[in-house]
């Protein structure tokens, strides 16, 4: 919170009230706006303008709290973000190529830690939840690629990972750029432990999958990616 102290000296005068009522049926919300007169009551009831919200908005955003800094980056977009909502509760959607990783697997799976090659990667993250999936096609992206549910443990079906006892914490003033890092940190720092779901995310045994992978040099198998039946636009909405 700022140190308003210096601000008591100064002579604040009423110029606007918000009103906001919600519908009691579903989760609806009309704004309305008052003027404030010479003796501080409330005038002119009306709907709030686009101007008046577009005001409301900056003054909201140039407080302390709202102009941190979350998501945004400290210099040009990374190439690999694909969508971005910078607001306090937003996210970021980002891919990865096929690259090798460090895994961590949960002693009784019976698969020894270590690298392998992981497919390309779709990752959607606010500040609270991570969702990953699997993509087939090289090079970026688009709102047309087809999506694959992620070759790990630890996932349910829909794409959330389920991060255990791992401590998430994302400071409000944290730039796009550690943000993105920062999960992919989280993720690949996790121990795989489990399946969530009633069947496998590949066509094959995954424990043998990577069994066969880690501390290799082979190629991460695509024809065993499962396909989700949804695309990447969707994800983004």
């Amino acid at each position: 919170m700022n140190n308003i102290t210096s601000q008591f000296s100064k002579n604040f005068q009423p110029k606007k009230a918000i009103l906001i009522y919600q519908s009691t049926a579903e989760e609806d919300f009309y704004v309305e706006s008052y003027d404030i007169d010479t003796l501080g009551r409330p005038i002119n009831p009306h709907p709030l303008a686009l101007e008046e919200g577009i005001s409301l908005s900056k003054a909201l955003q140039a407080t302390g709290e709202l102009s941190a800094g979350f998501l945004k980056p400290k210099g040009t977009l990374p190439q690999n973000l694909l969508y971005l909502d910078a607001r306090q509760d937003g996210f970021a959607v980002w891919y990865t190529p096929i690259k090798k990783a460090h895994l961590l697997f949960a002693k009784s799976l019976g698969i020894a830690d270590g690298i392998a090659s992981v497919p390309a990667m779709l990752w959607k993250a606010d500040r609270e939840k991570l969702q990953v999936f699997a993509l087939e096609a090289k090079g970026r992206p688009t709102e047309k690629s087809k999506l694959f549910h992620a070759p790990f443990f630890n996932i349910y079906v829909k794409g959330d990972v389920c991060m255990g006892n791992v401590n998430i914490e994302f400071s409000v003033d944290m730039h796009l750029e550690e943000f993105m890092a920062g999960w992919e940190r989280y993720f690949f720092g996790s121990t795989f432990s489990h399946l969530l779901g009633d069947s496998s995310p590949i066509s094959s045994n995954i424990v043998q999958l990577w069994k066969s992978l880690v501390g290799t040099n082979q190629k991460f198998p695509m024809e065993k990616l499962k396909p989700t039946g949804h695309y990447l636009g969707e994800v983004l909405r």
